[in-house]
């Protein structure tokens, strides 16, 4: 196994994500229960899980779940799809399968840590970083700058994990291209799609504009349903899907049956669930909003385009570790400060913390969250 540096947001969790009072920093949706989403199944798949055997499932993953999948993408059949374990598990196999020792890989920071240090223990990566000095732009210019005759992969996520930023379907059409003509293959993590604050900006798919991308989903953010750990990757080269088979043999071989028949029933009724959580962050921003206009002079607030995190700046003169540290050990609220979203490839600002917009009720954590910003002033 390729040796990796520990994986600082799940460090960090591990100490907090279930201790804290208040988890203000969810990178998902308010999820659904088991029985608030059966009721949304159909007779037949609500039979297929009540009388499911539980036995292994093909690797690839469960056929009609494929197909469901497939559904979303204007160019893809079943046969271009292959499910995983959550979208870690895909990203993981994918870096391994398509970067060796020689190779070269271009990182658009900031991320998940996953997507620079996977790569980073494989091969030879450049990073290139969205501006926050200009609303998290990509420069393209750079992107193409940062490629060179050996580069095989370029890693984009969009909306983007921890700023919300959506780049123009333009901008994301003419990077699939620019990566088309130089025989890259473009990866690109859509976990957030489906959430944008203006439908009018969802990016088209990448693996719906070029063969060679690779679209990269699960059921966790968007949907709201993590527990369900069913990600998959969806990309028109059926031998590079070949290749993400075999590697798979080495992990999970197969996913969990009842995940699998779950996700499919959330897949067929995408819309209705999709439709349920961006409500639920309109409704919230507004509280959001208020909270960070009482503290304007310690907080800069801008609302994510897109997805259920956003990323404030943080102006406090103890610095933003010290911040978050003192504010999850004394109210009970849990953020994500900046330190979590260090790239070793790119600088990345050191003043921002990742809180998240897209849970249920988050009057109750912002309450705490206030009254102890009151008593520190």
């Amino acid at each position: 196994m390729t040796r990796l540096p520990d994986f600082r947001l799940e460090t960090y969790f591990s100490q907090w994500e279930f201790t804290a009072r208040h988890h203000m920093t969810a990178s998902d949706v308010q999820t659904m229960t088991l029985g608030e989403l059966l009721a949304l199944a159909g007779d037949q798949d609500r039979a297929a899980f009540e009388n499911l055997s539980l036995g292994y499932t093909e690797t690839y993953g469960d056929p009609e779940l494929r197909e469901v999948i497939a559904q979303t993408y204007e160019r893809a059949d079943a046969a271009d799809v292959i499910c995983f374990a959550g979208a870690e598990e895909a990203l993981y196999l994918a870096m391994n399968v398509l970067l060796d020792a020689g190779d070269h890989a271009v990182v658009v920071t900031p991320n998940y840590q996953a997507a620079e240090t996977v790569p980073m223990a494989l091969c030879e990566v450049t990073g290139v970083a969205l501006d926050p000095d200009r609303d998290w732009a990509l420069d393209l210019d750079r992107v193409k700058a940062a490629i060179r005759p050996h580069t095989r992969v370029v890693s984009v996520n969009f909306p983007n994990n921890p700023t919300g930023k959506v780049i123009s379907a333009a901008d994301f059409t003419e990077l699939a291209r620019l990566c088309d003509e130089r025989g890259i293959h473009l990866f690109s993590d859509e976990v957030y799609r489906g959430l944008e604050r203006d439908p009018a900006r969802t990016l088209p798919q990448a693996a719906d504009l070029s063969e060679r991308a690779l679209s990269l989903n699960v059921t966790s953010k968007s949907l709201g349903l993590p527990g369900l750990r069913i990600g998959w990757i969806t990309c028109r080269d059926r031998d590079l899907l070949t290749r993400l088979e075999r590697a798979k043999h080495y992990t999970t071989i197969c996913n969990s049956a009842p995940g699998e028949v779950l996700a499919r029933i959330a897949l067929k009724v995408r819309q209705t669930i999709l439709d349920r959580n961006r409500a639920l962050i309109e409704r919230n921003l507004p509280v959001f909003e208020a909270f960070f206009a009482e503290f304007a002079d310690v907080f800069e607030w801008q609302a994510p385009d897109g997805g259920c995190v956003a990323y404030p700046r943080y102006l406090g003169s103890e610095g933003v570790e010290e911040f978050c540290t003192r504010l999850v050990a004394e109210a009970g609220v849990l953020l994500l400060p900046a330190s979590i979203y260090r790239s070793e490839l790119t600088p990345t600002p050191a003043d921002r913390f990742r809180i998240g917009i897209g849970r249920r009720n988050p009057e109750q954590g912002l309450a705490a969250f206030a009254q102890w910003m009151r008593a520190h002033r």
